[in-house]
């Protein structure tokens, strides 16, 4: 089995590589290439990868390339995991927007906006190069905003399913707060991607008895403090909204505490400067606590589950229920067929199929649709350009539905993304 992880120069990619080490023998690969132009990243985090994979006792192998096309040769899956601009790009997403009284962060809001601009034109290539070099291959999208990547590559026929690491951390999480193995928590998990709640928390399967209440009762001041949320806000609503919610249930207060503190641009770009030099140590070959800092826990784990469903068959434990970004397909019914969605679906050889979604609460119902709304503009402005299509999308956005302020963010996101933007 061939997997090529296209961004593999990422300080990401030995939490990547360390799932694919320690459960070889759900995802069992045997080859694995990274694939990323940053040249000098690419050694270190590929020497990483090799000693994290010797001191493990895999016997697959890790090349790496800034050759797109020999990397996604006869690759069964490919993994995307890359972010346009780099780190910068991110630093002026999460600060620009709040000279507007707009929060900046860089998958939600005009920020996650600019990102799907500079991202979309990009990971369609990418993926088109996939399909021409292995048309049977799948490509599992990690690269932000998910779900408005991965519709767009479903809209182009591509092979994909959008992975998330929220929805497997919350597991993992509940799961320590009820002293249970991980793989017994099943999640109602239900909404887009970074706009989900947990209505339900349930023992073995779907049918097993809802623990969420109970576990709010008990631990809700926890729980809350690690999403940000006042606890009265789970007390009152019974759910556990995802920590991207506090943009909008908290918005204002958010902006107030970006603005009175650095960037998590900035606090992330100094976290992978001290990686990259652990990476270059020749005595390390695990991964390094540090990187639980840099985010993207449980990512490993998530990935290769949904690899080995996918390309494992019904005969080798596919057909399991995972959490992903996929086609709605009147699993919620009040959006369209073609919106995606993250939800817990059936994943095998054949795709991810959403398992049945009981009725949303309207207050959940109604912002998702007007989230989905803007990410089909979003799209639009992302495959076809033009500042009309831009000032549309900020309009239609929940957090923004202002005339003036849609025209100001406009103009403000084409001055600071003209060199990624072909059309600008």
């Amino acid at each position: 089995m061939k997997l090529a992880v296209i961004g593999g120069a990422s300080t990401y990619t030995p939490e990547l590589i360390d799932g694919f080490a320690r459960l070889r023998a759900t995802l069992p690969i045997g080859e694995l290439v990274l694939v990323d132009p940053a040249a000098e990243r690419l050694a270190l985090v590929g020497g990483l990868a090799r000693r994290i994979f010797a001191r493990q006792g895999h016997p697959g192998t890790i090349t790496t390339t800034a050759d797109l096309d020999a990397g996604v040769e006869g690759a069964d899956a490919v993994l995307i995991q890359l972010r346009v601009g780099g780190q910068a790009a991110r630093e002026r997403d999460e600060t620009w927007p709040l000279e507007c009284g707009c929060v900046g962060q860089e998958t939600t809001g005009v920020g996650g906006l600019a990102k799907a601009l500079r991202t979309v034109p990009l990971v369609l290539e990418i993926a088109e190069r996939v399909r021409r070099a292995n048309p049977d291959a799948w490509i599992i999208d990690f690269t932000n905003p998910v779900g408005i990547v991965t519709r767009a590559l479903l809209n182009e026929g591509h092979r994909a399913v959008g992975l998330c690491n929220v929805a497997i951390h919350l597991q993992r999480t509940f799961a320590g707060l009820l002293d249970v193995a991980p793989e017994r928590v099943h999640l109602d998990h239900v909404g887009l991607n970074h706009l989900t709640w947990e209505r339900a928390v349930r023992l073995d399967g779907p049918g097993g008895t809802d623990l969420l209440p109970a576990l709010l009762a008990e631990h809700g001041p926890r729980i809350a403090e690690r999403l940000h949320l006042p606890p009265a806000l789970l007390e009152r609503l019974g759910v556990v909204p995802s920590y991207y919610l506090r943009y909008y249930y908290s918005h204002d207060e958010v902006v107030a505490e970006q603005r009175a503190k650095p960037s998590r641009a900035a606090e992330v770009a100094a976290i992978e400067r001290e990686l990259l030099d652990l990476y270059a140590d020749p005595a390390l070959d695990v991964k390094p606590g540090l990187l639980s800092r840099r985010g993207g826990a449980f990512y490993s784990e998530a990935a290769v589950a949904l690899a080995a469903s996918l390309l494992g068959g019904a005969d080798k434990g596919a057909g399991d229920v995972q959490v992903v970004n996929t086609r709605n397909n009147g699993t919620l019914p009040f959006l369209p067929a073609d919106a995606v969605i993250e939800v817990p679906a059936r994943v095998d050889a054949t795709g991810a199929a959403p398992l049945p979604v009981a009725p949303l609460d309207p207050l959940y119902a109604g912002l998702i649709a007007h989230v989905t709304a803007y990410e089909d503009l979003a799209l639009q402005a992302a495959l076809h350009g033009g500042r009309d299509r831009v000032f549309r999308a900020l309009l239609a956005h929940p957090l923004i539905g202002q005339t003036a302020r849609a025209d100001a963010l406009t103009d403000a996101l084409l001055a600071h993304n003209r060199e990624h933007l072909a059309w600008a």
